[in-house]
């Protein structure tokens, strides 16, 4: 079983998994939800049609999230060594996540904003309130929720890729489940870390229902 050391290793590799996701989920947040915003506002049925700006910036988050994430960090390893000056370790799997994270969000924060009835806007528009307005009195509060529940999936998706990061020494539990449990075929590590993900997903997940839950006007 776990040899002397071992403990400190997984409970490093623990608080780099969660430092990593959620130092990335916040950026990707500040990314993420102005494109996500962006995309509402200038749809065609939005309150402020930009036909161009629509296409040309889903065609960029559509080519982002079609990379695979692994492919995706290889890829831009030179970026990553530009800005944080290295290629491995938990500053330089942060670049990665926060690249593919960020897109995500985007379509996450679409979605929501989406499923704020559309009579809602109307009658705001109606009684003459801009789009600014509308975007941050109508549609944001009513899509809170929904929001809340989107975070609660990115989050746990960023976790995710967090642990495939390991492949290419990203750190965190997925690292150590690579390094230990696959390279050196050590498989009970492999094991609890398996396990910890899983309750750390539950975890995160759970508080996420349960706070959208909380701000939910309907229920």
């Amino acid at each position: 079983m776990f040899k002397e050391g071992m403990f400190t290793l997984v409970g490093l590799g623990f608080w780099e998994s969660i430092y990593m996701t959620m130092i990335s989920t916040f950026f990707a947040y500040i990314i993420g939800l102005p494109m996500g915003l962006i995309l509402v506002m200038t749809d065609k049925e939005g309150v402020r049609p930009m036909p161009i700006v629509h296409q040309v910036l889903g065609i960029i988050i559509n080519i982002i999230r079609s990379v695979p994430f692994l492919i995706l960090l290889v890829t831009i390893m030179p970026f990553t060594k530009m800005v944080v000056g290295t290629v491995i370790g938990a500053k330089a799997a942060i670049v990665g996540l926060l690249v593919a994270a960020a897109p995500f969000v985007a379509r996450l924060v679409e979605s929501s904003l989406k499923e704020v009835e559309k009579g809602v806007v109307e009658a705001a528009q109606s009684m003459g309130a801009s789009p600014l307005q509308i975007l941050v009195k109508v549609l944001l509060p009513e899509a809170k929720p929904s929001l809340l529940v989107g975070s609660a999936i990115a989050v746990t998706t960023i976790l995710g890729y967090s642990a495939m990061a390991g492949f290419i020494g990203g750190g965190g539990l997925g690292a150590i489940a690579i390094n230990y449990g696959y390279h050196r075929g050590q498989r009970d590590i492999m094991y609890v870390m398996v396990v910890l993900l899983v309750i750390i997903v539950q975890v995160l997940q759970e508080v996420g229902m349960q706070i959208a839950k909380r701000t939910d006007k309907r229920l």
